[in-house]
């Protein structure tokens, strides 16, 4: 078919996630990050590059900005009407085959009862970010498939901050580890993301655990290698499961 996705090597994933983390654009700050949502892109039956073009990362959480989510829904047959569209007030109406119509009102009033006008983009740029609002709750009510999972940007900058000095337990075990055994630190990098592409687009945690026990990793090694999987919570969770499950059945039932 013309319009078939070629999927890309692992190791040209990687480096253009190198390119894109360099080039300080997209608020991408590091290749794992790049990699990551390249990876999301790919297992959508996108090109891995529309990552750059569709997502932010802000506070460290990944971003589908509101034209890429808008124009998700209507390739997915959804409608989008504005009606009124100001500083103080923006309302759409959202309609979809499978999820009907519904008419939602965003107004700086609202936000602000809830705490969200403080910030800079609020001040300065209020209509974008009650249009963006607007546009986020309407998909997510008539069609929610195109937004599972994810927000806009304007959504993740109010989150609350992810605080830099909070150090999980793994970290705190690792200790300076990592920075003594930069090579190694490369080597479980490149297995993460062979993980990840194995777990999230191929759909094969079985494989992905085998594959980790046939490295005889080290506790050093598997500690680094959980941390670097931090970001892939999907990974994981498929890999813990996969263990929980051969642990039961290691569980021998009692003679009668």
């Amino acid at each position: 078919m013309a319009n078939e996705i070629v999927l890309m090597q692992l190791s040209d994933i990687e480096k253009m996630g190198a390119y894109i983390a360099k080039s300080g654009l997209f608020g991408i700050k590091t290749p794992e990050q790049a990699i990551a949502l390249m990876l999301i892109a790919q297992a959508e039956g996108k090109h891995p590059a529309t990552a750059a073009q569709e997502y932010n990362v802000i506070q460290g959480r990944p971003a589908l900005k509101a034209d890429a989510m808008m124009a998700r829904f209507q390739a997915a047959g959804g409608k989008a009407q504005w009606g009124t569209y100001t500083d103080q007030k923006v309302v759409g109406t959202f309609s979809h085959p499978q999820g009907g119509t519904v008419e939602i009102t965003w107004t700086f009033e609202q936000a602000k009862k809830i705490g969200l006008t403080g910030k800079d983009n609020w001040k300065n740029y209020p209509r974008a970010m009650l249009r963006a609002r607007v546009i986020s709750e309407g998909i997510r009510t008539v069609y929610p498939g195109v937004a599972v999972g994810i927000y806009t940007p304007e959504e993740v900058q109010d989150f609350t901050p992810i605080k830099e000095n909070n150090v999980s337990p793994v970290k705190n075990a690792l200790g300076d580890w990592p920075a003594q055994h930069p090579e190694e630190m490369e080597s479980l990098r490149d297995l993460a993301a062979l993980l990840v592409q194995m777990i999230e687009i191929d759909g094969n945690p079985y494989g992905a655990y085998e594959h980790v026990l046939d490295q005889n990793l080290e506790n050093d090694q598997k500690l680094a290698l959980w941390d670097v999987l931090a970001p892939n919570s999907k990974t994981r969770s498929a890999l813990k499961k996969e263990e929980a499950t051969r642990r039961e059945k290691e569980i021998e039932v009692p003679a009668q």
